[in-house]
This record gives structure tokens, sequence and C-alpha cells, in this order.
């Protein structure tokens, strides 16, 4: 017997979190796009009532259905287990960090900023996005630049007295790489992330103080 509504881990073919509707015309619904359509649409009449979440749905089916989009795969998977260490890594990272930073602030000590370039070890654009956006929310350093032909993330850290800080940095970015893709890749990208860091091409600018 045919089915009249096929749940996407029933066939690996849909896109994750889909359903499939039996027809002539093959049509998917996209479950994460169902739930932020209904989300706008609440947020639309600044009231959260039943009535205004089971028409969202309604409408979000019927524009889904009526406007379908073409299937594209992002290679995006949700891991609970995942983005719960990447949460928690990041709350530990965040606090821990800004320590650092206002100990530098007020610390007599002269340091020597400096642009790293770390190169990561998925090559995948979402992968690299969503690493530059992780790495730009701790405290002491921010992407200043993402090169997508060699999968290099570029790194300005406050701190480049030593080499070994340096190295620490990099560390850090690689810990985050590997978090993000453990929480959000694919199976290829987890096991990649699994192997070595690759090697450090060329040298960090370290910027002399004036």
């Amino acid at each position: 017997m045919r089915r009249l509504i096929t749940l996407s881990y029933r066939n690996p073919e849909l896109p994750p979190y889909s359903v499939q509707f039996a027809g002539r015309r093959r049509r998917v619904l996209d479950l994460p796009l169902i739930a932020w359509l209904t989300l706008i649409w609440v947020l639309l009449w600044s009231t959260l009532t039943w009535a205004n979440v089971v028409t969202g749905v309604v409408v979000a089916v019927a524009v889904c259905l009526a406007f379908p989009l073409p299937q594209v795969d992002l290679g995006l998977r949700l891991h609970f287990w995942g983005i719960l260490r990447l949460a928690g890594y990041l709350l530990y990272d965040m606090y821990t960090s800004g320590v650092r930073v206002t100990r530098q602030i007020f610390s007599d000590h002269p340091h020597r900023p400096a642009v790293i370039g770390v190169p990561l070890r998925c090559r995948s654009d979402l992968m690299l996005a969503a690493t530059a956006v992780t790495v730009s929310n701790v405290p002491g350093g921010s992407v200043v630049e993402v090169r997508r032909a060699t999968a290099t993330l570029f790194l300005h850290v406050l701190d480049a007295d030593e080499p070994a800080q340096l190295e620490a940095a990099r560390n850090s970015v690689w810990k985050l790489e590997e978090l993000t893709v453990r929480a959000f890749g694919t199976p290829d990208e987890i096991a990649r992330v699994g192997e070595p860091p690759p090697p450090v091409p060329g040298s960090d600018h370290v910027e002399e103080d004036a």
C-alpha cells in the first residue's frame, strides 16, 4: 500500500526533517522552514495564541505547496549531543577568554597583537562560515578574512608575545572547528575533523608596539 505521507527518516533521498506527500506531483515540505514561517506569522500578529500558531502553520504549508522551492542540500545536519557540547564549550570559552582579555586591558605589560592564518580541515562553505562565526563569538580573537580557496581563517589575536601563545590560538580554532562540525556536519566532515590539523604554511604577521 502506497504511503500518503513519507517522513525523511524513512527515505534517505529526502532532505533532513522533511515530509513528502504522495501524488502525481512530488511535494516535499521542509519542516524547519514551516516552523520559521509560522514564527514570522506569530511575530507579525504580536500575540502568541493557539489560533495564531495554527493559522500560521496552515498559511506556511499553503505557501510552501503553492510556491515550492528547489531541493537544495546545504550539508547541514543536527546532532543533539554535539550541539550541547558546542554550547557548553562556547559558554566556558567566552567566560575564560573574557577574563583573560580584561586582565590584558588592565595589565601594565605591553602586548603584541598578531594576525595568524589557521587552515581548517573542512572545506565546505557551510562549515567554513559556521566555524568563522563560532570563533568570532569568543573574546580575544576576531576573524578578519576567510580564504575559501585554501579553507583558511585569518585571525587577529591580542597576545602574540611568544610562539606558544600563537600555537594555543590555533589549537583553540581547531577545537572550535571540531565541535562545530560534530554539531552540524555530515559524517564525512565529522571523520575529517578527527584527523590531525593541517600544517601551517607561511609566517604570521606580528604588529610591533609603537
